[in-house]
Order: C-alpha cells, then structure tokens, then sequence
C-alpha cells in the first residue's frame, strides 16, 4: 500500500499542478581532469535530478570540439569521459566551462597544468618507493624505540603510552575532518557527510565485533596497527591525487611531512609491547600493516582518485582509530588502577597532552 501511495504521488504530479511548471536544474561535478599528448580529458558525474546534454565546451573562454564516452545525456549519479584535444601548455592556467543543451554552465580550473602519469610498471614501481618512503620505513624507525622503551621505568612506560593516546586522539580528529572535506567535494547524491559517518560506524562497531578479549599488549599493538594503516591509506591517496593534479610542490611537502609524522605513528605501535617479547615475523607483521596501506593509497590516488572514494576510505580509518583509542584508554587505565581517572594524573596527563603536540607539529610540515 506504502508503495502504490508513492506511485500515485509521483505519477500524478500533485505537486507540480499545484505549484506550476518546474524550471528544469541541472548540475555536475568534476571528479577528474588527465592531462597527455592528446590533450584534455576530463570525468564529470550528473548531479541533479534532471537529466543533462553537454553540447558544448569552452577552454579558456574559446569552443572546441568534443568526443564524449558514453554520448548523449546522462541521468543522476551517471558519469562520462569529455576527450577534448587541446594543447594544454605545462605550467599554465586553464579555464573549463562545460555547456549544457539548456545553456547552464558549469566551470573548472586546472591551476598549474602538468602531464597526469601514465599507468606504466615503472611508474607503479616509482608510487611504490613513495608509499614505502612514506608509511613502511617511518613506522618501522619508530618501532625501533622498543629496546628504550622496554628498559625504562614503569612511569616511563605509562608515559609512552599515554602519547600514544594523544597520538590516536589527533589521529582520529585529522581523519575525520579530512574525510568531511573529501566529502564536500564529491556530488551530492553520495550523501558526503552520512557517508562519512557511516563508514566510521561501520569500521567502529566491525572492529568491537571482531576483537573480543585480546586485552594483552600485543593484541592491542595490531589494532594500533590497523587504525593506523586505513590513515595511512588517506594519506597514501593524498599524495597520489596531489602529483596527478600537477601539484608537485604540494606532493613533496606531504611526503616530507608524511614521513616525519609517521615516526611517531610507529613508537605508539612499540609502547604497548615492552611486557611481552615478540619475535620478529610480529614485528614484520606490525610494520607492514600500519605502512604498506600507505602503497596502495598512492596508486588509487595517482590513477583512480574520486572524492567519494576518498572519503570512504578515511571515515573507516576513522571508525578504526576511535576504536583503537578507547582500547588503548582502557589498557592505560588498568595498568594504573587509579582512582584519580587517566588524566587525573600529571604525567599521564602530561603525555596525552605531548603525543597530540607532537603530531600537531610533525602535521605543520604537511600542510607547509
């Protein structure tokens, strides 16, 4: 009965009798430009619930000719390639307007042009040297601080894994806004922000199912691990889509930046394991869930980015992170077995406060 109700409803056009003919809306997003030797390429996807003709395109305020894959017009949520062969000149600035059939138009800006890499071996090979420079070796570097820290004081110890608190806490707040923004860019029909929000609750309440028990050091340093990973996915994807874009300048902050921030990321994965020995394949194991994630994020981003993908990604890291951080509070808190409560205490307080100091400032270097 529910649905032939909202047959009736659209069938009959109740509402458009009521308040007159609808102006027709029209309206698309890009989601990627590629730069080669033939040209312009660029993938736009119909964001609005009238159905949209592309019949003419500008660049740079002047009309050229067009092939477009799939042709005709396109429904919501459908996408489609425009090959448009013009010369673009390396370093320079240039303006898209894409026309409709009914004379919207719709812009986009390519700040700095520079030729989109190309899907080759060698280049896979190059992108993979990145994510491990950026995810793989950072983390194993920080892991290396186990010997110190499994010398050092209980105190110490606390302390250690209290900045790694405070490294999950800023963890999880850059994710999460890093994924809004992702989300702000991508059509609406993807719903940005429920997305985002159901990703990080899926990731959430997914790990709370799989990881009953497992209270011990090493259990909790592969949950570090993995939340710690699905970031370096994000920032594996930042990097990518950054040099596909032509911001070389951009790139090499982030893998500058990425790489000093993920020193940290490692030492927090080490803190929870001084009361246990583990042998080296765990080791192997640790370092290559929390960097490689970061390999694979560069080749997406170089050559499949889409922001609603992007978004996706970083909400689960995020769902991940968040449950990882209240693991790792409540781990903090029996080792203490205090009544004053985990920040109550100045050095645990102390250590929150540092481990989110210093990834604010290992960050800078990002977003210099």
């Amino acid at each position: 009965m529910l649905a032939v109700t909202i047959f009736a409803l659209f069938k009959g056009d109740w509402l458009v009798e009521l308040g007159g003919a609808p102006a027709p809306f029209e309206d698309v997003v890009v989601e990627r430009v590629v730069l080669d030797e033939q040209g312009i390429a660029l993938k736009y996807r119909v964001d609005s619930p009238d159905p949209v003709t592309i019949a003419q395109v500008q660049v740079d305020g002047a009309y050229w000719q067009f092939t477009q894959q799939p042709e005709g017009p396109l429904s919501r949520g459908e996408a489609a390639w425009i090959r448009i062969p013009y010369m673009w000149v390396a370093g320079d600035a240039h303006h898209l307007t894409l026309v409709s059939s009914t004379g919207a138009t719709f812009e986009h800006s390519i700040d700095v042009a520079q030729a989109t890499p190309q899907p080759t071996l060698a280049k896979f090979g190059a992108w993979t040297w990145v994510g491990l420079y950026v995810g793989l070796f950072p983390v194993a570097l920080g892991m290396l601080c186990y010997p110190a820290l499994r010398r050092s004081a209980r105190g110490v110890i606390d302390f250690a894994l209290a900045v790694t608190l405070g490294l999950l806490a800023f963890l999880f707040v850059d994710t999460l806004l890093e994924a809004l923004e992702q989300a702000e860019r991508a059509a609406s029909l993807f719903q940005g922000p429920m997305l985002v929000l159901l990703g990080a609750a899926a990731a959430f309440f997914g790990l709370r199912a799989v990881s009953r028990g497992g209270a011990d050091g090493v259990s909790l340093a592969w949950r570090i691990a993995l939340g710690i990973g699905l970031h370096n996915l994000g920032e594996g994807l930042a990097i990518g889509s950054a040099v596909a874009a032509g911001e070389i300048a951009l790139g090499t902050f982030l893998v500058l930046g990425f790489t000093l921030h993920n020193v940290t990321e490692g030492i927090g994965i080490a803190a929870p394991l001084t009361e246990s020995q583990p042998r080296l394949p765990t080791w192997a194991g640790l370092a290559a869930l929390a960097g490689l994630p970061a390999v694979a994020g560069c080749w997406i981003g170089a050559y499949a980015f889409s922001p609603q993908f992007a978004a996706l990604c970083l909400a689960l890291g995020a769902g991940a992170i968040l449950q990882v951080l209240i693991d790792v509070g409540l781990y903090l808190h029996g080792r203490t077995a205090s009544a004053q409560g985990l920040t109550g205490q100045p050095l645990l307080a102390g250590g929150l406060l540092t481990g989110m100091a210093l990834m604010f400032a290992t960050a800078l270097l990002v977003s210099g």
